[in-house]
C-alpha cells in the first residue's frame, strides 16, 4: 500500500502538493481536487450518474483532514467537504491529471459551461398582490 511522504498546500498557487513513498509526486491544483471529488455528490452512485461541476476555478482550501491512515479530507470554501480523498486516488489523480483535465474541459465546452465562477444576480422576490 501506497502511503504519502509529504503533504503541503500551496494557497498563493492554490495546489496540493504530494509526495508518496514510491517516489511518485505530484503537484494538484485545487479547481482539479475539486472537479474530481470523489463524493458521490459529484461522482453520482455509478456510471451515468456524475454531475459536472462548473464555477469552481478560483476555489480554495480551508484545510485538509487525515482520515485514519488512508485517506485526506479536503475542506473547500465553497463548503464542499464530503468526499475522501484516498491516498489510491489522489495516486491515480496525479497519473492521469493531463487526460482528465483535457476530458473535463471538453464537457464544459460541450455543455457551453463555465469554470468560472457565476456572477447571477440576487433574486429578490417579487412584491406580491393581496388578490385585488
Amino acid at each position: 500500500m501506497i502511503t504519502p511522504t509529504e503533504i503541503t498546500l500551496h494557497q498563493q498557487s492554490r495546489a496540493l502538493e504530494i509526495a508518496f513513498d514510491d517516489g511518485a509526486h505530484y503537484r494538484l491544483p485545487y479547481e482539479f481536487l475539486r472537479v474530481f471529488s470523489p463524493s458521490a455528490e459529484v461522482r453520482g452512485h455509478g456510471p451515468g450518474q456524475e454531475t459536472l461541476q462548473v464555477g469552481k476555478k478560483n476555489i480554495g482550501v480551508n484545510g485538509v483532514e487525515p482520515v485514519g491512515t488512508y485517506a485526506l479530507k479536503i475542506l473547500f470554501d465553497d463548503g464542499h467537504d464530503n468526499g475522501l480523498y484516498t491516498w489510491e486516488y489522489l495516486q491515480e489523480l496525479g497519473k492521469y491529471q493531463d487526460a482528465m483535465w483535457h476530458e473535463y474541459l471538453s464537457k464544459i465546452e460541450a455543455q457551453g459551461a463555465s469554470r468560472e465562477p457565476s456572477l447571477q444576480p440576487p433574486v429578490v422576490d417579487a412584491p406580491k398582490s393581496c388578490g385585488r
